[in-house]
């Protein structure tokens, strides 16, 4: 679920990818990186960490030039080093290329592995070094030729930018599983996995890039290609359920707006007496409002949100119990003592924090806890970009609704239906995918079974 942004023929091209990157933080923390192409040469910048703490002016004046990519990690495939920090840079016989990549191929490493045997020999353990590695293998006289080649051999979910002599080059997979969105800076093309980058720069948005499209800039002037078609886009319904902000326009769907809808209709499906309405911030503010609106209860922070805790922290082993949860959350008790509480949360993974959270609010003094989530049980890991567990760790996927309630402590607990998901954004079911909730994974990791839900039926005995 990685951030990527670009920007073609703009003199302040590295500061505004620089902007660009920070606007798509909350997409990955891991590590952040920037190539520019000056002319002459690419130069390069990566550092392990968040935007702020890797860039500042002395590094910003090194990325010379007037076209640059820059990307923020969040590590699905390839571990989190940074050998794996992204752009990837490599020099070839069509020049030197610079690549960064928001998605997981599902093929990569059957592909890695035929590659190995004929010869290649790789840098990183990064899935995205793979689509270098066959552009170089098939070199043509202009490098669109050689991306499209190398794309016509991937599978699973991309959304990439591709820094060459000459042009930037922004491509979709044919079945948009990730957003990737064109925009316009004062007459330089600049492209984004959200539209909250263009706003911080000035930027206006002008469409997203269709799933299979292929965008190249060349001194501020558009190309645009097209990758085979698919039968069925396939975009992740999880952008709209967690992963994008919440002031993005996603899918064609504004996020915010989906996720009022999804909580409406979760007040709708598993309505509760209660005393007061409070989200499990950040990703439950707006499925909060959303319920709370349908269900004529007061909405409320009972819970507050420290937004200044780093990527990591140094965690007592036996003198504070839920450290973890306690740096990140409070409860605030005047509103929450003595009263019945509806928290809501975007979904459920393995169920130790939620049973945490229930905890800390039944501490501070509720008299019911009823727990809902916008979203139906997680029982699948993704193959497509989110770095979910294994299915074994997945709680959803071990253990009834009844039984997870349990677990985590809550008085109720209840998830939004499939069909009241769907309903709340735009389009076909059919053009979403919802494999991390139903096991259909449409397009299948190499070696795996089409239909693994087919196999491992998942439990949902109480669900309402």
């Amino acid at each position: 679920m990685c951030g990527i942004f670009g920007i073609e023929a703009h003199e302040d091209a590295s500061n505004l990818v620089y902007l660009g990157l920070y606007a798509l933080q909350h997409r990955g923390q891991e590590s952040a990186g920037i190539v520019s192409w000056d002319g002459e040469r690419m130069h390069v910048e990566r550092g392990m960490g968040e935007v702020a703490d890797i860039f500042d002016e002395e590094v910003l004046r090194r990325l010379a030039g007037g076209s640059a990519i820059g990307h923020t990690r969040y590590s699905t495939a390839g571990t989190s080093m940074l050998a794996n920090a992204q752009p990837i840079v490599v020099k070839t016989s069509m020049g030197p290329l610079g690549l960064v990549h928001n998605g997981n191929l599902v093929n990569a490493v059957e592909t890695r592995q035929r590659l190995e045997r004929e010869g290649s020999i790789f840098q990183t353990t990064s899935d995205t070094e793979v689509v270098l590695h066959l552009m170089a293998r098939n070199p043509r006289q202009d490098v669109v030729e050689s991306l499209m080649v190398a794309l016509g051999e991937l599978r699973g979910a991309y959304s990439l930018l591709l820094q060459a002599e000459g042009c930037l080059i922004a491509a979709r997979d044919p079945f948009g599983f990730r957003p990737l969105m064109l925009g316009d800076a004062d007459g330089s093309p600049c492209f984004a996995s959200e539209v909250g980058a263009f706003d911080l720069i000035g930027a206006t948005p002008v469409r997203e890039l269709k799933p299979g499209e292929v965008v190249v800039s060349r001194r501020g002037e558009l190309e645009f290609y097209r990758l085979p078609e698919v039968p069925q886009p396939t975009r992740c319904i999880f952008e709209h359920v967690y992963f994008a902000r919440p002031d993005s326009v996603v899918f064609g769907d504004a996020v915010s707006e989906v996720r009022l809808r999804l909580g409406q209709q979760l007040a709708v499906e598993s309505g509760v007496d209660a005393d007061l309405v409070s989200p499990v911030p950040d990703s439950g503010v707006f499925a909060a409002l959303g319920y709370s609106r349908a269900a004529g209860i007061p909405f409320e922070f009972g819970l507050i949100r420290n937004h200044y805790v780093g990527r990591t922290f140094i965690e007592p082993q036996n003198s504070i119990r839920h450290f973890g949860v306690k740096v990140k959350l409070n409860p605030v008790r005047p509103l929450i003592e003595g009263r019945r509480v509806v928290l809501v949360d975007d979904s459920i993974v393995r169920g130790t924090t939620s049973r945490k959270i229930v905890k800390m609010v039944r501490d501070a003094g509720a008299r019911e806890v009823h727990l809902r989530i916008s979203s139906p049980p997680t029982a699948w890991p993704c193959r497509y970009g989110i770095d979910t567990p294994s299915r074994e760790e997945l709680i959803a996927a071990n253990q009834s609704v009844d039984e997870i309630r349990d677990f985590v402590g809550a008085d109720s607990l209840s998830y939004l239906s499939l069909e009241g998901m769907l309903g709340a954004v735009s389009g076909p079911d059919d053009s979403y995918c919802t494999a991390c909730f139903t096991g259909d994974y449409r397009v299948p990791v190499a070696g795996e079974d089409e239909r693994q839900h087919a196999l491992f039926p998942i439990r949902v005995e109480g669900a309402v």
